[in-house]
């Protein structure tokens, strides 16, 4: 049987200021601080946007998605405006789901949120991959589907795709380990003093952690 909280207390301790696991916390705070203070909007002001774009590009390669292979290894910063503009426009419900609340309407706005990044990110077709870890980093609302959560997606028998399958299994695999995820007591780690903020880690997260440890094991 899984030990979900072994799982989980392993992760934590890779997750100190200057390691990689920070790079989510460093970007998550901006974005959602963005939120808390109802200024979404102003992510792509002019003030703003070269920070914005500096924030998921630094996330998305410290999270290994910047190698050489990728298109992103070939842009500067300023080909993600057109996604910030597309996150400042975007339908706000997005920044309240989680993966205890993916009902019909919500699952569809998930995926209206994958489409208008595939747009924004013009004519390379982003991996569903880059598309997860782009909303992981923003809004903390799915897992990525990276090579490791994908094999353990298909080592417990669901959908390895990005789609509403897979995410309602993922939603059933929260149900039944809810009490321990829920007992989760983690929060993302301010930048300037290196202690914890008021933000939880959201469970989107917590099974992406758990998922990325299992598929690890089967390679």
């Amino acid at each position: 049987m899984m030990d979900v909280t072994s799982i989980i207390e392993h992760c934590k301790k890779t997750h100190q200021p200057c390691e990689r696991d920070a790079s989510f916390d460093y970007c998550f705070n901006y974005f959602q601080e963005f939120r808390e203070g109802q200024r979404v909007t102003q992510l792509a002001d002019p003030q703003h946007i070269q920070v914005s774009c500096l924030q998921i590009a630094f996330f998305l390669a410290s999270w290994g998605m910047l190698r050489g292979s990728s298109f992103l290894f070939h842009k500067s910063i300023k080909f993600y405006e057109p996604l910030i503009r597309g996150i400042a426009g975007f339908d706000e419900r997005i920044w309240a789901i989680d993966v205890d609340s993916y009902s019909d309407d919500r699952l569809k706005l998930l995926f209206d949120c994958q489409k208008m990044i595939v747009s924004a990110l013009g004519p390379y077709r982003p991996s569903d991959l880059l598309v997860t870890k782009i909303m992981l980093g923003i809004f903390g609302n799915v897992p990525a589907f990276d090579v490791n959560f994908c094999k353990w997606l298909g080592a417990v028998g669901f959908s390895q795709q990005f789609n509403q399958k897979s995410l309602r299994q993922i939603a059933g695999f929260y149900q039944r380990w809810k009490v321990d995820i829920d007992a989760v007591t983690e929060f993302t780690l301010d930048f300037a003093t290196g202690q914890p903020t008021h933000r939880k880690y959201t469970k989107a997260l917590i099974i992406d952690m758990i998922g990325f440890t299992e598929g690890a094991k089967a390679s």
